[in-house]
Order: structure tokens, then sequence, then C-alpha cells
């Protein structure tokens, strides 16, 4: 087994190429997962961007340091190695998660010059955070590596060791499930649907709240300017969040 210090992945016997432990990488993209959506639940909800503009800086070290120097030196993947310790590895090919985890990091850069350097706030943030949370959601719940899959359509190599056995696995029919569990599914929806329809349609009584009332004042001309919401914003229904974001009334 491979020692070196500055390498990508793992040269063990028996594997044609260098190799990562699934089960790290999968425990890592979770951890990175939870603290991407509770940060972007804050800036969405709340208006502070400040956690967000930490966990970029974090991110970006992080991915970093996995590309550039070493994966077993990444504190995601520390973590994550050490939370499932305990669990048999499971080897993938190290050349795709490569090229997946360099999209992760031209990610992180832009939102580094975005949302940290230059301080902009839109909806080219909401884009790319929401592409990050959906790449690490499929990695972890799923364990779909969307990078690698574009790495496969792309490379002229044949990718080998994929998670899952993808790569080389025909499924047997009705490997997805049955027709009847396919109706039962469907069913299940529409009973949501239905409920949720019914829950906004029968809100639940709220006390009164006071008005009060404050004197007008005269704003300033430049303030009513920069507070005039864009289209966009009004547009997705975010002008109330898009106010808040902005220190606006």
């Amino acid at each position: 087994m491979s020692k070196a210090l500055f390498q990508f992945g793992e040269h063990i016997p028996g594997y044609s190429v260098a190799v990562l432990n699934e089960r790290a990488v999968r425990a890592a993209a979770g951890i990175l997962f939870f603290f991407a959506i509770v940060t972007f639940m804050n800036a969405m909800l709340l208006g502070n961007f400040q956690p967000t503009r930490v966990f970029v800086v974090a991110f970006l070290i992080d991915f970093t340091l996995r590309i550039f120097v070493n994966p077993k030196f990444s504190p995601s993947l520390i973590l994550g190695q050490w939370i499932v310790r305990g669990q048999e590895p499971q080897y993938v090919g190290a050349p795709q998660k490569r090229f997946a985890w360099a999209i992760g990091f031209t990610l992180a850069l832009l939102m580094m010059y975005l949302i940290v350097i230059k301080g902009v706030i839109g909806p080219i943030n909401m884009l790319v955070c929401g592409t990050c949370l959906l790449l690490l959601f499929f990695e972890s719940s799923f364990g779909i590596c969307i990078g690698c899959k574009l790495y496969d359509m792309f490379s002229k190599n044949e990718v080998e060791l994929c998670p899952g056995n993808v790569c080389s696995y025909n499924p047997a029919p009705g490997a997805g499930g049955s027709w009847l569990q396919g109706l039962v599914f469907i069913v299940f929806l529409v009973a949501i649907v239905n409920v949720a329809i019914w829950v906004y349609s029968h809100p639940t009584a709220t006390l009164p709240t006071a008005q009060i009332s404050a004197p007008a004042t005269p704003q300033d001309p430049a303030e009513v300017e920069r507070c005039k919401v864009p289209e966009f914003a009004k547009k997705i229904g975010h002008e109330q969040q898009w106010k808040l974001h902005n220190g606006c009334q």
C-alpha cells in the first residue's frame, strides 16, 4: 500500500488504479451537506450570510487539500473515515473522484469570489449553492457521484471501480421494485397532496398582533433607490427576503 505524502488515492495490491474508500467519501459528503444546508437556510430565511462565508472558506480549504495534496488530509474525509472506521472499506476508482471534486473546487472558488470577497447577493449565489447541495446530497444519500458520471461521459479511458459497481453491473428485471410498490408510492403522493390542500385551506388560528403605527419619517432618495426590489426577486416571490438580505424595510 502506497504511503506517499503527495498523492491522490491509495495504490493497493490487486487494484489496477488508485482507489479511495467510498464509505469515507460518502460520510464526508454527508458532513459537508449538513453544514452547507444549515448555512444556506441561514442566508435564505434569515438574511445572515456570515455562516455561508465561513463555510465557503472551509469548503475551499477542504477541497484544495483533497485535490492538490492528498485526500487523507482533507478535514471532512478525516472525520468521515473515523466515523466509518468500523465498516469494511469499499474501494472505488480515484480518477473519476478527482474529476468530480474538481467540479466542487471550481464552484467553491466561484463562491469565494462572489460571497466572501465581493459580497455579491443575487440569483447566481442560489444557483451555485443549489448545485453544490445537489451534488453533495446525491453523493451522501444515494452513493451517486454525478461528477463521476460526467467523467465517464467525456473520458477516453474506461472507468473502473465505480460506487455500487454501476460501471459493470446489470440489474435484474424488477430490481427497482414491482408495479404494486409503484402503486403504493403513487397513492401515498396523492394522499399527501390532498392533506396539504386541506391544511392550507384550514389555517390554524393565530392571536392578533397589535399594530403600532410610527410617525412617518422622510427617507433619503438614495436609500429609496438602493432598496428598490429587482424584478428577478419579485418573479420568484423573494421580495421580502431580498429586503431582509439588503437591510431594507
